[in-house]
């Protein structure tokens, strides 16, 4: 796609996004946004101006964490090392956003990135690589598992097998992080959250963080069955919230997989809408992992195609209306700054 075209596309998302403009609540609330991604595709940029762009929509984000997202690999050298590039370009636009030359908001403060650790012990040079690109911000490795039988799911950019949380070389290689201080993001569709729960009493030792509710399914197959996809997983959830180890993020039910169809809709849906739509996923999830184990995420710019970010974040901020004020700190900063270990 053509930059002309590419501008022409980004103004026509920004028009459909700006009918529905909220002020922000409680403006002073302090935020860590715990996911959100980087790139420069051709028919989509994402970099620093764009999430700032964002994240001074009126709510004060302190800091960001940065999840791999396939991009800037390096274009040379041993496969195993290519999603290096990613960390060494994450971290250069992390260095701008800290020389205080934009705002209060420190972008990419923590950095999760790409390893393939099906290699097994292999991966361990590949994991030392990224920690020496940006030893003050690496924190984890996220190896996408989402896959379905449904060639109407769109399985993760990983290109995983079914099974890959059980696979004996992915334990392996998943076996380095711990020794080496480094998290676990987990993403996968709703139907493999046992696999994870499996995973996670596997190594109790290494902390794992869920990324969008475990991905709840309605699409394809899953299509018109929202109540009995939603009792499973509430129970998967229950499962999986009797790990220690475990710790969730609160979002990313935004996207077209999720079957809501904001995406198609003329205009993007209020907050009300989105709590009315989703304040169950949210509400079941805090009270079985609790408010010390959750953080409140974006996942922007993908769930951008849906609702803004300021709007966004005023629906999180009237899902945590019933919560105390040191619940709110949990959701909204403490558990990601403790979980990502930033100091903000």
């Amino acid at each position: 796609m053509a930059s002309n075209e590419r501008e022409r596309v980004a103004e026509a998302r920004d028009a459909r996004l700006a009918q529905v403009v909220e002020q922000p609540l409680e403006p002073a609330l302090p935020i860590i946004d715990p996911h959100h991604h980087l790139w420069d595709h051709p028919d989509s940029r994402y970099l620093l101006d764009e999430i700032l762009r964002d994240t001074n929509s009126g709510h004060r984000v302190l800091a960001t964490v940065f999840v791999e997202c396939f991009s800037m690999y390096r274009a040379d050298g041993p496969e195993a090392m290519k999603p290096v590039g990613e960390t060494e370009f994450v971290n250069g636009i992390a260095a701008q956003s800290a020389s205080g030359r934009f705002g209060e908001t420190r972008v990419a403060a923590g950095i999760v990135s790409f390893a393939d650790l099906a290699l097994g012990d292999a991966v361990t040079p590949v994991l030392e690589a990224h920690i020496a690109a940006a030893p003050a911000r690496f924190r984890g490795i996220r190896h996408a598992a989402g896959w379905d039988a449904s060639p109407q799911v769109q399985n993760s950019h990983t290109n995983p097998p079914a099974d890959l949380y059980q696979s004996k070389k992915f334990r392996e290689g998943f076996a380095r992080l711990k020794k080496l201080n480094l998290s676990f993001d987990a993403w996968q569709y709703h139907p493999q959250i046992p696999q994870l729960t499996d995973l996670a009493k596997a190594f109790p030792d290494t902390t794992i963080i869920l990324d969008h509710f475990g991905g709840p399914l309605a699409i394809g197959p899953y299509e018109g069955k929202r109540a009995e996809i939603f009792a499973q997983w509430k129970k998967h959830i229950a499962d999986l919230a009797r790990c220690p180890n475990v710790v969730v993020k609160l979002g990313g039910i935004n996207m077209p997989v999720n079957g809501f169809g904001w995406h198609r809709q003329p205009a993007p849906p209020t907050s009300d809408e989105l709590v009315a739509a989703t304040r169950d996923y949210y509400l079941h999830t805090i009270e079985q992992f609790g408010p010390a184990r959750c953080m409140f995420e974006s996942n922007f710019p993908v769930d951008r195609i849906s609702c803004s970010y300021g709007v966004l974040w005023n629906a999180f901020k009237k899902i945590a209306a019933p919560f105390s004020a040191g619940e709110k700190a949990d959701l909204f900063h403490r558990t990601a700054a403790r979980v990502y270990r930033l100091k903000v």
